[in-house]
C-alpha cells in the first residue's frame, strides 16, 4: 500500500505568537509552490497560545488549506470539568486543529504520563474526529539492555487497546528513541526501519493487516535535512516528527524537499 508521507513539525514550548506567525509564514510561502499532490501532508504542532493564530494563516495564505495542518502537543480525555491547566478535544478541534500529539516522552518522563492515560487520550482525540499522533520509544538503558522490542510492542498494545480497526487505520505513530532526542544522536536508518516494521507487526496483531498496511509510522528523533533523505527511502518510514528542525523555516522547508525526493 502507497502511504502519505506526513512531516510533522513539534515546536514544543518554543516561540511567541509573533515568532510563530512568522515562522509559518515562510513554511507557508515555501508551500505555495507545489500542488498538494506533490507534497507530504505537513503538520505543525505549535504552543496552546498560536493554535489559532497558525490556523488562520493555513486558511488564508493562499497555498491551499489541504497543504498544512495544525496539531495540539497534548490534550486531556475529558471533554471539560475542574482539571486546571488542561485543553480538550473539543477547544483543540475548535481551535483548528486536526492532528493531536500524545505520549510523547517528554510527557511521559516530565509529566508521569501513563499508557492507561495515552490510552484515553487516543480514544477521546478519535470520538472527538481528529487523528492522534501517539508517540513511542525506548530509553538508552533500555536499548542496551536488550528490551527495545518488548517496551514497544508493549507501549503500542497498550496505547490501542479496545479501539476499532477502522479508528486505528487512520492513527498516526511516532517511534522515537529518546536517546536520540536532542542529543544529535541519530538511530540508525536500517534499525529505525527494523523497529517500525516491529511496530507495524504488531498494530496487525491489535487490530489486523488491513489496519498496519495504512497506518502511518513516522520516526522521530534528531530528524535534519541531512538524515531524512535516507529515513525516507526505507520500506517503511512513512514520514518524520521533527523538533528542533522545525523551529527554521529553512531547514524544516530542506526536510520535506527532500522527502519529496524519494516519498511522494
Amino acid at each position: 500500500m502507497s502511504r502519505k508521507p506526513i512531516i510533522a513539525g513539534n515546536w514544543k514550548m518554543n516561540l511567541l505568537q509573533s515568532e510563530a506567525k512568522a515562522l509559518f509564514e515562510g513554511i507557508s510561502s515555501y508551500l505555495s509552490n507545489y500542488t498538494a499532490v506533490q507534497l507530504p501532508t505537513v503538520v505543525i504542532a505549535p504552543v496552546f497560545t498560536s493554535i489559532n493564530q497558525v490556523h488562520s494563516i493555513a486558511c488564508n495564505c493562499g497555498c491551499g488549506g489541504n497543504k498544512l495542518s495544525v496539531a495540539g502537543q497534548n490534550c486531556h480525555w475529558e471533554s471539560s470539568g475542574a482539571y486546571t491547566g488542561e485543553i480538550s478535544v473539543e477547544m483543540l478541534k475548535d481551535a483548528g486543529c486536526e492532528y493531536v500529539i500524545i505520549g510523547h516522552s517528554e510527557r511521559r518522563q516530565y509529566f508521569s504520563e501513563t499508557d492507561e492515560m495515552i490510552n484515553k487520550k487516543a480514544k477521546a482525540i478519535l470520538a472527538g474526529g481528529l487523528i492522534p499522533i501517539i508517540c513511542c520509544g525506548e530509553t538508552l538503558e533500555q536499548r542496551e539492555a536488550g528490551s527495545t522490542d518488548v517496551h514497544i510492542a508493549s507501549q503500542i498494545r497498550a496505547a490501542l487497546s479496545g479501539i476499532s480497526s477502522e479508528d486505528v487505520a487512520k492513527s498516526v505513530i511516532a517511534y522515537e528513541p529518546i536517546w536520540a532526542i536532542g542529543t544529535g544522536k541519530t538511530c540508525d536508518s536500517a534499525e529505525a526501519n527494523r523497529v517500525i516494521k516491529m511496530i507495524r507487526s504488531v498494530v496487525s496483531e491489535v487490530a489486523g493487516a488491513s489496519a498496519a498496511d495504512s497506518i502511518r509510522i513516522l520516526y522521530g528523533g534528531s530528524v535534519k535535512p541531512s538524515t531524512i533523505e535516507e529515513q525516507m527511502s526505507q520500506s517503511d518510514i512513512d514520514g518524520a516528527l521533527v523538533g528542533g528542525a522545525s523551529l527554521k523555516a529553512d531547514s524544516f522547508n530542506e526536510i520535506i524537499a527532500n522527502t519529496m525526493k524519494v516519498s511522494v
